[in-house]
């Protein structure tokens, strides 16, 4: 006999969580209205027991103050202490009073009777002014008998607090064996309903799940091909389109920036020349003004090399074909260099840049590292305000060589910190400078860093207002730990 099931995969799921999950929320649901109920009766019991033995205490401590106060009144016939009798009297009474529904619950309304009737007899007794000594005698003897009876009604009222917590452990105790019998009913039967389930649709969502990931890291190469219900199969060939279109778009887009970057570079070599012949004077010399504009031209030109620049080495480590190139180098040289390739906008800014690298030669692909200088060095002047500072430092460890990035900006907001490598992800901060940024250029900075199986991270600390940028690149070879003099 074959039994009826749903034929779309939706269906098949809410079948299956309905029938997991129905016995599960009628168990909890029981559980939880138990748990209510018996926590319920835990805290009135609580209440009550704390409630009986304050009046318990107050009881006895008010039987032994009215003691002593007719004991008092007996040698001294003052009215004061007639007066506290009286008051110790309706004490009493009152903590009876408050007693009384405990009592009636616990069956001791006939000891709390017998308290107040044998108190205001006490009282009668010793208020009458015609009191001889064998009176006064008896009445001082009745305390005897109205402590006892204290006592009496203490107990009982203990017993019966006794009693309820038994009844209370007693439910709680059934209530366990039910919510056990329950739970070893449920988890075989919800385990065998999760097994069936999952072996229906396991291995088609397990291929779904590895063609997502492999798309996830643009993994374009292998086909998808999903086997199981049919909505799942239609969604695998429309993850293998898929496949199929991002492998399209990806190589046009390496494309595009090719030939959009070498088609750019051309024209910007022109102007870039044109503006070193008129700096240079070599048509003729410039006025101050002119020379102003020339320099905002040549400055701005450095940027637009800068970008393309970026793009070439963005589409190349798409493509896979960029090798380093590994040379030994001095390290403080090409900081220094970078430093005069945008000293002016440096100028322009009014920005102060610290160095504090040392005297090392390393071991890395100079074009590649540069690269990464340029960028950084860059992105700090974009937002870096006037009058702020820059500070880049180097320095050699046993194993590796580390470089810092620092500026004063804003720095980076928390929430956009993950994504800050991300390719073409520009933050919300505003930047400076008259040409906007790609997003790319940390992402160069991670690859290339990458490429040299370094580390490059952002530093939270104090010393630094705005971003702070750590590297670390290993070295392999002794001539990155080498000195080399300072005029090298």
């Amino acid at each position: 006999m074959k039994f009826p099931r749903p034929k779309s995969l939706n269906g098949l799921i809410l079948v299956g969580f309905g029938l997991v999950a129905l016995p599960l929320l009628i168990a909890v649901f029981w559980a939880l209205f138990n748990l209510d109920r018996l926590a319920e009766q835990s805290e009135q019991l609580v209440v009550s027991g704390v409630t009986a033995a304050e009046n318990n205490r107050q009881l006895a401590q008010q039987v032994a103050s009215l003691e002593r106060v007719a004991r008092q009144f007996l040698v001294l016939k003052n009215q004061d202490s007639l007066a506290l009798l009286e008051q110790d009297a309706n004490a009493l009474e009152a903590t009876l009073d408050k007693i009384w529904p405990l009592a009636e619950k616990a069956n001791a309304v006939s000891f709390a009777r017998a308290i107040r009737v044998s108190t205001r007899r006490v009282v009668r007794s010793i208020s009458n002014g015609e009191l001889n000594e064998a009176d006064a005698e008896e009445a001082i003897a009745e305390f005897a008998a109205l402590r006892q009876r204290v006592t009496r009604l203490s107990l009982t009222l203990s017993n019966h607090i006794e009693l309820e917590l038994n009844a209370l452990q007693e439910s709680t105790r059934r209530a366990q064996q039910v919510s056990a019998w329950q739970t070893a009913a449920l988890v075989p039967g919800t385990l065998i309903l999760v097994l069936f389930f999952t072996l229906l649709v396991a291995r088609p969502i397990r291929q779904i799940d590895q063609a997502i990931n492999q798309l996830g890291r643009s993994g374009f190469s292998r086909t998808i091909e999903v086997k199981g219900p049919s909505d799942l199969e239609r969604l695998g060939r429309q993850l293998e389109w898929l496949r199929m279109r991002l492998l399209e778009l990806a190589q046009e887009k390496n494309r595009f920036l090719r030939h959009m970057s070498h088609e750019l570079k051309t024209p910007l070599a022109n102007i870039r020349e044109g503006t070193e012949l008129l700096l240079d004077g070599t048509v003729g010399e410039l006025g101050k003004p002119q020379r102003e504009v020339t320099d905002i031209l040549r400055l701005n030109g450095l940027k637009l090399q800068q970008l393309i620049e970026n793009l070439l080495s963005f589409s190349a480590w798409q493509s896979k074909n960029e090798i380093l190139t590994l040379t030994d180098f001095p390290l403080r040289a090409l900081v220094i260099s970078v430093a005069k390739a945008q000293r002016l906008a440096l100028k322009a800014a009014k920005i102060q840049l610290k160095l504090d690298v040392e005297d090392i030669v390393v071991n890395a692909d100079r074009d590649k590292l540069r690269t990464v200088l340029d960028n950084l060095l860059s992105n700090a002047v974009k937002f870096t305000p006037k009058d702020g500072v820059i500070t880049i430092r180097a320095k050699s460890t046993p194993l590796s060589f580390v470089l810092e990035f620092a500026d004063t900006g804003p720095g980076i907001p928390e929430d956009e910190t993950p994504r800050i490598f991300e390719a073409f992800f520009q933050g919300n901060q505003e930047q400076g400078g008259h040409i906007a940024g790609t997003g790319i250029g940390l992402s160069v900075v991670l690859e290339c860093i990458q490429a040299h199986e370094g580390s490059v991270e952002l530093v939270n600390s104090d010393e630094f207002s705005g971003a702070h940028f750590r590297i670390h690149i290993p070295q392999k070879r002794e001539a990155a730990n080498q000195r080399i003099a300072a005029n090298a």
